[in-house]
C-alpha cells in the first residue's frame, strides 16, 4: 500500500516519516510538498486555490512514475476541505488529518474552541466540527481562537516562543469548553 501525502510545508515531512516509522513500518509514504498553495489560500481564500489543489492531489495520487497511491492525505488544514471534495476527480480517497480531531472534540462534549496559529485555518476547521457535529447529530458550540504572532514565530523558527505561545491560549479557553483542537500537523 502507499499513501501520498499533500503537505503545504516540507516540515511536516519527517514527523509524518517518524509517525509511519513508529506506527506503521513498512507503508510507503510519497510526500508531495506545495508551499505556494497555503501561501495563497492564505492570501486569497482556500477555495482560490481550488484547481492548484486538485492538481497537487492528482500528482500525489499518480506518483510520478513510482505507481500510483491508493489514498491522499492532505495535511494541511486550511485547504482540507477543498481537497476532500476533489476525491471523485482524483480517483483515489482523499483524506484529511484534521477529521479524526473534529471528530474527537465533538465526542468530547457540546464545547469546543478551535486555537489556530494561521487566520486561513479558523473558518475550515470550525466548519468541519460543525460538519462532524452533525454527523453526530449533537449541537456543539465551535469557537475560534487566532494566536498572534504564533506563526511568525514557526516561520522565524524559533520553537519554544511559538509553543508558549500556544500553550498561553489553550490555558486561557481550557476551563470554558470541552474540547480544545489545534490544526497544525507538525508536531506542537
Amino acid at each position: 500500500m502507499t499513501l501520498a501525502l499533500l503537505h503545504t510545508s516540507p516540515v511536516h515531512v519527517p514527523v509524518f516519516d517518524a509517525l509511519r516509522d513508529a506506527d506503521h513500518p513498512g507503508l510507503a509514504l510519497r510526500h508531495v510538498v506545495h508551499e505556494d498553495l497555503l501561501a495563497r489560500a492564505r492570501a486569497e481564500g482556500p477555495d482560490a486555490v481550488a484547481d492548484d489543489v486538485r492538481a497537487a492531489l492528482a500528482e500525489a495520487a499518480a506518483g510520478g512514475g513510482g505507481g500510483g497511491a491508493d489514498a491522499v492525505l492532505c495535511t494541511c488544514s486550511t485547504i482540507g476541505g477543498v481537497a476532500e471534495s476533489h476525491a471523485a476527480a482524483v480517483g483515489v480517497p482523499v483524506l484529511r488529518v484534521d477529521r479524526p480531531m473534529a471528530a474527537a472534540a465533538v465526542r468530547a462534549g457540546s464545547s469546543v474552541a478551535v486555537v489556530a496559529t494561521v487566520a486561513s485555518t479558523l473558518e475550515p476547521t470550525r466548519a468541519l466540527v460543525a460538519e462532524e457535529a452533525a454527523r453526530a447529530g449533537r449541537p456543539v458550540d465551535v469557537r475560534t481562537v487566532l494566536v498572534d504572532g504564533a506563526w511568525e514565530r514557526f516561520e522565524a523558527g524559533d520553537r519554544e516562543e511559538f509553543l508558549r505561545l500556544i500553550v498561553d491560549a489553550v490555558q486561557a479557553v481550557a476551563g470554558s469548553v470541552d474540547a480544545v483542537v489545534r490544526p497544525h500537523a507538525a508536531r506542537t
